[in-house]
């Protein structure tokens, strides 16, 4: 089974943003063709929501008449589905509204998100164009948090990333599972739910064991995967604490690092 990251390891980041190109380069377009032909389980793994998740399975031609539909792990590890066409066969979730509490005092005017499936998010107030897939709804704080939600995004656009991952080292979140993005981005997580735990899901429908697992992925979210994997692989840009958590490393996205380490194995 093949693993792979969305944002930063199959797509490469607009210069200057927290966004990605929604284009598959030629190099790992092939690539992960030859993986597929080879029988491989290709199984996408990101912190997206389902709905932002499908097209790029369309871009890879990952689905066919003569294929089973995909599995695929969405919200880092609190969502699987299968697809096409979407269907979710399980999700996790968790009463967020202590945790998100606890970042907001210290980010008051930071910006809240929870997915709205199929539709985009619902949103404290608007998000930086090009951060999140869909329509954004806004939504009474208090609202958005109200039900058990699957995962809550915390955006703080006047914060940094080392604001957020020294503020999570502080709080503690008692009970819930963080991961902090590129920039001041925090994704607040079940406790114990991680694109790892997502993957053994699928592994284990699938009957295949975590050594016979390569992972490629570049950010945070991605390390509990890369330590599963029988071979976790970082992208060349990745932060340090990736590239330890990886048992290898690989060239940037903007260098087809990905295709560069598929070839390994599917020349």
């Amino acid at each position: 089974m093949v693993a792979l990251d969305i944002d930063g390891t199959l797509l490469s980041w607009v210069d200057g943003a927290g966004t990605t190109h929604e284009e598959i380069s030629p190099a790992v377009h092939e690539a992960v063709q030859r993986a597929v032909d080879a029988g491989t389980h290709i199984v996408l793994a990101s912190g997206r929501s389902p709905h932002g998740m499908t097209r790029i399975a369309d871009l890879l031609e990952l689905h066919g008449t003569e294929r089973d539909r995909l599995w695929v792990v969405a919200s880092n590890g609190a969502v699987i589905f299968r697809y096409p066409p979407l269907e979710v066969v399980h999700e996790e979730t968790f009463d967020a509204r202590a945790a998100v509490g606890a970042v907001l005092r210290h980010h008051p005017e930071a910006l809240v998100a929870v997915e709205e499936r199929g539709v985009g998010y619902r949103v404290s107030d608007h998000f930086p164009v090009g951060e999140l897939s869909g329509e954004m709804i806004v939504t009474d704080l208090e609202e958005l948090v109200a039900a058990p939600v699957s995962r809550v995004i915390i955006r703080d656009p006047n914060a940094t990333a080392d604001d957020f991952v020294a503020l999570a080292a502080r709080l503690g979140l008692q009970g819930t599972d963080y991961v902090v993005g590129w920039t001041a981005w925090m994704d607040l997580a079940p406790l114990g739910v991680s694109k790892a735990s997502g993957l053994a899901h699928v592994a284990g429908a699938l009957d295949v064991e975590a050594v016979d697992v390569l992972a490629i992925g570049d950010g945070r979210n991605d390390l509990e995967m890369l330590r599963w994997a029988g071979r976790g692989v970082a992208m060349g840009q990745a932060v340090a604490e990736v590239h330890e958590a990886a048992d290898a490393s690989t060239l940037s996205v903007d260098e087809d690092g990905a295709a560069v380490e598929l070839t390994r194995y599917f020349p």
